[in-house]
């Protein structure tokens, strides 16, 4: 069966959907996104992917399309109009179709595109020995905390990480850890959570801010301040977090194990917490 999407008004066929090629978010990358989980077909944290998608719109000067009601409920039907049970809900808003030039042009309305696609789950092998990253300066622009789709920093970021034979890049910028190219980064030390706080470096992940509440709330001390490189390398435990991958322990860095080189017990613990986290939503009765 073909994936139904929804673009400016009509849902259909993704392979019937069509965008102008003058659409900004085509010529520019002048647009934002979000990527939303869904888990027994019920959105994760739906409020506050929705106030992440308001802050982007806000600072690129593009006004929302739909209330949060209207967005509860189109993101709704395209998980109702999708077969997976689990999928990742991609939500797109860009400044609209107009002739090509750099400043805004007056008149245009947003072009709204969204899609669903499968949410696999993490494979348990990565759960049970982690995964491996690479560090790599952070030369991206100085606006991360808006969710742009004009992502060509990430992906070369991410590109780099695979050829090294890696699952995500560590990223540091004047000395001190800021994200990976599509995570957030975490680092443990003598059973502390240590979080980089939200500025214009980094974006701030929905699944970052589960994380640090599931650790207030059972009793794992968090930390949020800036996080050096050389306490990053030190650390007892590293994490990335996101949507897709929810939270993962990195177990090697440029080639050295973290650690002992598994994942640790705090990190057990909070992936523990997450799961249940899952469970209670799945269990939840659906939203009308």
């Amino acid at each position: 069966m073909s994936a139904i999407v929804y673009l400016g008004g009509t849902f259909l066929p993704v392979e019937e959907a069509r965008v102008p090629v003058l659409d900004r978010g085509f010529i520019f990358g002048d647009g934002v996104y979000e990527v939303i989980p869904a888990y027994s077909r019920q959105p994760f944290c739906l409020d506050a992917h929705l106030a992440r998608l308001a802050a982007s719109l806000a600072a690129i000067r593009v006004a929302n399309p739909h209330s949060d009601t209207q967005w509860a409920r189109l993101i709704g039907e395209v998980i109702a109009r999708n077969e997976p049970e689990d999928q990742a809900v991609y939500l797109q808003v860009t400044r609209g179709a107009a002739p090509r030039d750099h400043s805004f042009p007056a008149g245009v309305s947003p072009t709204v595109f969204l899609m669903a696609n499968p949410l696999k789950p993490v494979p348990a092998e990565q759960v049970e020995n982690g995964v491996s990253a690479v560090s790599l300066p952070d030369n991206r622009w100085l606006r991360c905390d808006i969710k742009s789709v004009s992502l060509l920093g990430n992906v070369l970021l991410r590109q780099a990480a695979t050829d090294a034979g890696a699952a995500e890049c560590v990223l540091f910028r004047d000395g001190f850890l800021t994200e990976g190219s599509a995570s957030n980064i975490f680092a443990v030390k003598a059973g502390a959570l240590l979080v980089p706080p939200k500025s214009n470096l980094i974006l701030p992940g929905i699944t970052c801010d589960v994380i640090v509440e599931l650790a207030r709330t059972n009793a794992i001390p968090v930390a949020v301040r800036p996080v050096t490189e050389a306490e990053t390398r030190a650390a007892d435990e590293l994490w990335l977090s996101s949507s897709t991958r929810e939270v993962l322990a990195i177990t090697a860095l440029d080639g050295k194990p973290v650690a002992a080189g598994l994942p640790g017990p705090v990190f057990r613990k909070m992936h523990a917490l997450f799961q249940a986290r899952k469970r209670a939503l799945a269990a939840a009765p659906a939203h009308a």
